[in-house]
Parts: structure tokens; C-alpha cells; sequence
């Protein structure tokens, strides 16, 4: 089990598992804040960087099973002095013996308690962020639990060849995958089936955060879906066709008076090389086209942007 959250929400009520949360770092460190491992007695899933860092981390999280749930620790470790790292960063993890799961998908306030650690929503008030150097953090120390690395929310329209492949290679990658087709004898696991209406209203929803990837197996339904992506205002809008299809997509579109200029068409990331033929595969184009995602530049947080204005 690849994801932490996973491995941590499916271990409490049925054994003890720990957290190992790096809440800052500097220098040349394996992981920044945010990156997380969930360990229990047999298993563990997630990473802070491999090494000896996480060999001790992981023994640390063994060893505080035999505590009562909610018993922390906070750990200092610079890289090279002390764990003979060549990578010669710093880095400040806090080891948990898990109490609850509630907070993991939210901006969270934490404050240090003897004996737990409490934690409320955060929303846009403001709080101090963890220091990578200084005194150890003390009973009633509050900060803003660090976030993992932000999710790229994709939708992907198309259950075919392609879109298998592209989906199959999600797993521990930053995409939060909303995947569809029309076809009911399409159905696989996460592929939600829809009408051809919904999957086109689903594309005009898409938000300033989304990625759009269109590749169905209807050049008409492509068309669509395009149309209704490109009125959004998704980040990214990637159709997958010829140049033939390309043109012909984009002078529609003009005629129409929606602006193709955000349209990417043909998707994946150019300049790949390879035997004959290969850059056609299925799962040549895949991986391609979840570099092309991975290249995309961050998307500043707007509501973060205005608070602190």
C-alpha cells in the first residue's frame, strides 16, 4: 500500500498505527513538510525519504505503539552530523501514536497537549507554520499542520485503451482523478459511467484547479467536451487526435466563437523518443501525457493570495 492515508484510515479501530510527519525542513533534505508515513506493527506505506532518516523514523513509530493513542514526539535530525546523510539538510519530524483520521483532508490548526494532539479546521485564519531549527516544540505549541504535496484534481473523459492506461498509472502520483465515460459496458473500477449530457456538464464545471483530458471514443461527443472544457476556466484542457482533427476541431471552435487558444492538441509531453512506432502505444502515451500533467507550473492559491493582501 502505496498512500498513508489509506494504510492509516483502514489500521485504526483494528490495531495501533503511528504517524511520521515531517513538519519542516532545510537544506538539501530528502522531503519537505508535509510528506508522511503510516506504520503499523507489520506494514507501512508513504515515505519521508528513505535512509537511515526513515530506517530510525520507522523504529521510533514502532516503538510509540506501545503508547497510548495520541503520544507524540518531536525529533530533530540534521542529516549529515547525525544520521551521516551526504545530503547534509535538516529536518523536524513528529512521531504519533494516531488517535483519529478527521483532519487529514483539511487545512488544520494543531496545538500540543500533554498527553494528544488537538486539532481543529484551520480555514483562513493564520498560524504559525513549524521552524526547522529552534527549541523543540512545547506543550501548547499551535501551528499549521504542514499539507503533502498538493493534488493536481484531473478529469479524464474516456474509458478506452488510452484512458485505462492513463488511469492505471495513478497510483502514487499528485492527481485526484475524476474519470468517466458513456458506455456502460465500458465498467471498470473508478470509471463512472454517465450519460453523454453529464459527462459534458461535468467539463463545463471544471474549475480554475482542473486539468481536462479528453480522449472518447466519439469525435463528436470529443467535440463536445471540448467546447464545454475550453468555456471553463480549466487550467488545462489536452484532446487527443491528429493534426487533421486538430484543425478541423479549432476552426469549429472559432466559428463557434470560443477561443481555442488554451486547447492542447495533440497531448502528451513532445520530444520523447523511442523504437518505431512506440510514441503510439497505450502505454507509451500515458506516460507521456502524465509527464505533460507533471510539467504543468503551480497554481497560486487565490484565497491565500487575497488574505494575505
Amino acid at each position: 500500500m502505496s498512500n498513508w492515508r489509506d494504510l492509516a484510515r483502514a489500521a485504526l479501530g483494528r490495531e495501533p498505527v503511528a504517524l511520521v510527519s515531517v513538519l519542516a525542513s532545510e537544506g538539501s533534505a530528502p522531503r519537505g513538510a508535509g510528506a508522511r508515513m503510516a506504520i503499523t506493527a507489520s506494514a507501512m506505506a508513504g515515505t519521508i525519504g528513505g535512509g537511515k532518516l526513515e530506517y530510525q523514523a520507522v523504529a521510533q513509530a514502532r516503538a510509540i505503539l506501545a503508547h497510548p493513542a495520541g503520544t507524540w514526539r518531536v525529533q530533530d535530525y540534521p542529516l549529515g552530523p547525525l544520521l551521516g546523510q551526504c545530503c547534509g539538510g535538516r529536518v523536524r519530524l513528529m512521531v504519533e501514536h494516531l488517535a483519529d483520521a478527521t483532519w487529514f483532508d483539511q487545512p488544520t490548526l494543531s496545538v500540543l497537549q500533554e498527553s494528544h494532539i488537538a486539532r481543529q479546521p484551520l480555514g483562513f485564519s493564520q498560524a504559525p507554520s513549524m521552524p526547522a531549527r529552534g527549541p523543540l516544540p512545547a506543550i501548547g505549541t499551535a501551528f499549521a499542520e504542514p499539507q503533502d504535496v498538493p493534488h493536481l484534481p484531473l478529469l479524464l473523459f474516456g474509458g478506452g485503451h488510452i484512458g485505462r492506461a492513463i488511469a492505471s498509472r495513478m497510483a502514487g502520483l499528485p492527481f485526484t482523478l475524476g474519470w468517466y465515460d458513456p458506455r456502460p459496458d465500458h465498467d471498470t473500477d473508478g470509471l463512472v459511467i454517465a450519460s453523454e449530457e453529464e459527462l459534458v456538464a461535468c467539463a463545463a464545471s471544471a474549475s480554475e484547479a482542473h486539468a481536462v483530458l479528453i480522449l472518447t471514443h466519439d469525435h463528436a461527443l470529443d467535440y463536445r467536451l471540448t467546447a464545454a472544457a475550453l468555456r471553463s476556466p480549466a487550467r488545462f484542457v489536452g484532446l487527443i487526435g491528429s493534426d487533421t482533427k486538430r484543425a478541423r476541431f479549432l476552426n469549429r471552435l472559432r466559428g463557434e466563437g470560443i477561443d481555442p487558444a488554451r486547447l492542447t492538441c495533440p497531448i502528451g509531453l513532445p520530444g520523447l523518443t523511442g523504437p518505431e512506432g512506440a510514441r503510439k502505444l497505450p502505454d507509451v502515451i500515458a506516460v507521456a501525457v502524465l509527464a505533460q500533467m507533471l510539467a504543468l507550473p503551480p497554481l497560486v492559491n487565490i484565497a491565500t493570495v487575497e488574505q494575505a493582501a
